[in-house]
């Protein structure tokens, strides 16, 4: 069902926005393994960890490991966040970090690391230790999301958004209309055409239309109301409900979010595109 389809794609960008935010994925229901404090748990569930462990990890890992990946584990000189390392959160006692820890990744510029077996765990226990509500006192939460490369981030504005958006225009009003920097960050990265719940986006989006080609040839447009693998259904410019029958693709519609375009580039940013991003839209207002 291509409604199950999208909903299987929203899911993990919603997942990936919220990790470029606050460094890990939405919290978890609380009561499982692994819980981090009241109403809060490690993601994914981790049995919980010896304290002594977690201290003995975060030493570790703070004389080998910080100077690159940050002594909170978010990312620091040129090493990558480790919260959002799916080797990481899918490690439970360093069995999955301890051959990258040994062999190192010469072709990013990781070194291999002389660790015992016990140092290792240590080290998971320590990563494994950060709550999902990213409050733990151990760690050095970011005053701001804006610590990115303002120049750099115009750079990448003007060869990647450019052709769409305008920053002395459109986005110049829309920065102007947005006061808080992680509201800013998270509508440039994937706008909302509004209308869900929790409210719409600061960002003014047209909504989603559809063509609908007729076997007689005619075409049927709108706005986008439903479609799956048997209906489509499209509201015109006086809000009357339209809808065709489908039956093995057919007949054909074509598709038009005016989000395509972010959507298509969600996946291939770096965390330093979107901290230098941010840091550039911020200059705007």
């Amino acid at each position: 069902m291509q409604k199950d389809h999208c909903l299987r794609l929203l899911i993990p960008a919603l997942v990936l926005s919220a990790t470029i935010l606050y460094g890990q994925p939405p919290a978890a229901p609380a009561g499982g393994r692994g819980a981090a404090g009241p109403g809060r748990s490690a993601y994914p569930q981790h049995p919980p960890s010896d304290p002594a462990a977690v201290e003995r990890g975060k030493g570790v890992f703070s004389v080998n490991c910080g100077f690159c990946h940050g002594s909170d584990a978010r990312g620091g000189e040129g090493g990558p966040n480790l919260l959002r390392s799916s080797l990481v959160m899918n490690d439970m006692k360093g069995e999955g970090i301890g051959p990258v820890v040994r062999n190192g990744r010469p072709e990013g510029g990781m070194p291999a690391l002389n660790l015992t077996d016990a140092q290792i765990s240590d080290v998971a226990a320590y990563l494994h230790s950060f709550p999902v509500g990213g409050r733990d006192v151990s760690r050095n939460a970011p005053p701001s999301v804006v610590v990115g490369n303002a120049a750099a981030g115009e750079t990448f504005f003007d060869a990647k958004c450019g052709s769409c958006h305008s920053a002395t225009g459109d986005m110049k009003a829309f920065v102007s209309r947005v006061q808080d920097p992680k509201t800013l960050q998270q509508t440039w990265l994937m706008p909302s055409t509004g209308g869900g719940r929790g409210g719409g986006s600061p960002a003014v989006v047209p909504p989603t239309t559809a063509t609908v080609t007729l076997p007689d040839g005619s075409k049927a447009e709108g706005r986008l109301d439903h479609i799956d693998d048997f209906l489509v259904v499209l509201r015109d410019a006086d809000g009357n409900l339209h809808s065709y029958p489908r039956a093995n693709g057919k007949p054909p519609v074509a598709i038009h979010n005016p989000l395509q375009g972010h959507i298509d580039l969600l996946a291939t940013y770096t965390d330093k595109n979107i901290h230098d991003v941010t840091a550039y839209l911020v200059t705007l207002k």
